[in-house]
């Protein structure tokens, strides 16, 4: 028998099947093949919806999600690289600037969950970003991941050389801090790991070296050049003690000098230790001549009176005199 024969014997009207109520459908009674039917109609429609959606989230795999934050549930990372001064400057004014128009930053800071302090979160990279909007008292969007402490530095560091670039001393102060901590093996570790160029990276990290005199006699460390840390490592290495004094005494004068000259005083200072802020030398001559010079290396100055000088004298101290101030 065939099967539509078979088929048409079968007794449903034993089959009672209770209506679906919607809103403008029929009250009446559907029959078992309208309602398998319709279960396989809604089946395949639940099933475009799915590939649908799947289609769209697969637009957003490997992405990570954005929130607001409030800044003050955001702390700096050990990790940290921007030195203080770096939120001093025109460049930061006019980030903040931008941000405060904007009511908020646009481009977002990352950061990673602070485990042992739910709620709190440590910075990744967009310190300036961040100080801007707590300076501004408005959330910062962030984006949230957990990372480990060498992956945190790398992209760190990354993003500052892609961004607003790390001054050299800032950059070496960081690198010298990730070996010290023991963050990274060896200073080639680091360079394979943070994709650094390795001589740069010595550079960077002979000026994070230089003693605190060094630094200090620098009218900010911030004015420090790559360039200058081979010089200055290798005029500490011959004359350590003479380079330090130079150093202090530079530190210690009020006169204002721009980086290169407090280098060149540095290296060129001559070949002893500077006088001290005030000294004075009696003369007595065979003669009776007599006076005294009063040396000043804060002002810079030097003041000669001498007594009982022969007039046929003045000839030859006028030559001395002209011959120092032509060194």
């Amino acid at each position: 028998m065939a099967l539509k024969d078979k088929a048409a014997k079968v007794d449903l009207s034993h089959i009672n099947v209770a209506p679906v109520n919607r809103p403008g459908a029929s009250t009446q009674s559907k029959t078992a093949i309208g309602m398998h039917a319709e279960a396989l109609f809604r089946d395949e429609k639940i099933a475009a919806e799915n590939e649908a959606l799947k289609t769209k989230l697969a637009e957003f795999e490997g992405a990570s999600a954005t929130k607001k934050i409030d800044p003050k549930r955001v702390r700096a990372s050990k990790w940290a690289n921007r030195h203080e001064e770096s939120f001093n400057n025109s460049d930061f004014q006019s980030l903040k600037a931008e941000i405060e128009t904007a009511g908020g930053n646009v481009q977002p800071i990352k950061v990673r969950p602070v485990k042992d302090d739910p709620g709190c979160y440590e910075l990744i990279f967009g310190h300036r970003r961040h100080r801007a909007c707590l300076e501004l008292g408005i959330e910062v969007l962030a984006l949230v991941e957990d990372l480990n402490d060498a992956d945190l530095f790398c992209q760190m560091d990354r993003e500052n050389r892609e961004r607003s670039a790390l001054r050299p001393w800032e950059t070496g102060t960081t690198y010298a801090r990730a070996l010290d901590e023991g963050l990274f093996a060896s200073a080639r570790k680091l360079a394979e790991a943070a994709s650094i160029d390795l001589s740069q990276l010595g550079k960077a990290l002979a000026l994070a070296r230089l003693p605190a005199d060094i630094v200090a006699s620098f009218g900010s460390p911030l004015d420090l050049q790559y360039r200058w840390a081979p010089l200055l490592t290798q005029a500490l290495q011959k004359n350590p003690d003479l380079i330090l004094e130079r150093a202090k005494a530079i530190k210690a004068s009020d006169e204002k000098l721009s980086a290169s000259q407090v280098l060149s005083r540095l290296l060129e200072g001559g070949g002893t230790v500077p006088p001290p802020a005030s000294k004075s030398i009696q003369i007595n001559g065979k003669a009776g001549e007599s006076g005294h010079i009063k040396f000043d290396s804060k002002k810079r100055t030097v003041v000669i009176n001498l007594k009982n000088i022969d007039p046929k004298r003045f000839p030859d101290l006028e030559k001395a005199l002209k011959s120092l101030v032509s060194i």
